[in-house]
């Protein structure tokens, strides 16, 4: 089910959703499950499976010399959503970026998607890689996630990337690309993030999941701001808790987003590593029941492997 028609049949009530990371190449589906079984009390009709591009390490090699290798390390996006629909009968989402992806790639993945009867996509640019200082496209890739939502509603008009291909297969995806309710940070300002959000609608996403943020306020105006631009569709909040005291820095500096005073006061005084936790999922539990009171279709939790500190926020909110 597309996830528009799952807002529409909650009628205002708000749903809850998560977002898993892969398991490390070598690791085991079994650690998904271990995460999402306790979460599914919930009842969330949706779960997200990031993506994580490739990325190159150097190697010295005996004569002195150094190779480039790739290395995946969070592979499985694909595989990981097709289990989680067999295993719970719920939609699973997977997260297209555009680094590390040609076109021809990109169409690979949504047959294969199109195949197991994944009806959602997340639509993503993605980040630079760690050596590089800006964002470079795969040769034959795409430069931004405008491009990717263009490709997704082509093969959803049966328009293939080899136009020799006549009459092809209609794919129906639901397209959902990422908001900024702090801008991104290569946005000069908000207006221009805004207008660069409203052409991924434009082109044909039908939702937007937010960049994590701690200030409802930040997202409230950000809605606002949305509307008042003609972005019309459903927003949705996405959250996380912190719950260690490195994250007040590491955070900010990774996500561009800012902390508010409160919060960093309540981590800061906290002087174990359980009172930091609690002061973490308190905050979040604020967050969650003011998003619910304003009537959001969703709160989208940023799960980071850690379902204890999800399933008791989320059971702390209801």
């Amino acid at each position: 089910m597309k996830v528009t028609e799952h807002f529409d049949r909650a009628k205002g009530e708000t749903l809850v959703s998560f977002e898993i990371l892969p398991p490390l190449k070598g690791g085991s589906v079994e650690a998904i499950f271990n995460t999402l079984d306790p979460l599914m009390e919930f009842k969330p009709p949706f779960v997200d499976v990031t993506y994580h591009r490739e990325e190159y390490i150097y190697q010295l090699k005996p004569d002195g010399y150094y190779e480039k290798s790739s290395i995946r390390k969070r592979p499985g996006t694909v595989g990981i959503c097709a289990s989680i629909m067999h295993h719970y009968g719920i939609d699973a989402i997977p997260h297209l970026i555009c680094g590390g992806f040609t076109a021809e790639d990109t169409e690979n993945a949504l047959i294969d998607l199109n195949f197991l009867n994944v009806d959602n996509v997340l639509v993503l640019r993605g980040d630079a890689m760690q050596f590089e200082s800006k964002f470079n496209p795969s040769a034959k890739g795409h430069n931004y996630a405008v491009d990717l939502v263009h490709q997704v509603v082509k093969m959803n008009n049966g328009i293939y990337q080899d136009p020799n291909i006549e009459n092809g297969s209609k794919t129906e995806f639901c397209i959902g690309v990422a908001g900024y309710p702090e801008k991104h940070f290569e946005s000069p300002n908000m207006d221009s993030d805004l207008h660069f959000t409203k052409m991924k609608i434009e082109a044909g996403a039908s939702y937007i999941v937010t960049q994590m943020f701690f200030d409802n306020s930040k997202f409230f105006e950000y809605v606002k701001l949305c509307r008042a631009a003609g972005i019309d569709v459903p927003i949705v909040p996405g959250i996380k808790p912190i719950t260690k005291k490195y994250q007040l820095q590491a955070i900010p500096r990774r996500f561009f987003v800012n902390l508010p005073d409160d919060l960093v006061k309540s981590i800061e005084s906290a002087d174990t590593p359980q009172k930091i936790r609690e002061a973490g999922i308190e905050w979040c539990i604020h967050q969650s029941r003011e998003l619910k009171k304003n009537g959001v279709p969703c709160i989208h939790y940023y799960t980071m492997g850690d379902a204890p500190t999800i399933h008791k926020i989320v059971s702390g909110s209801a």
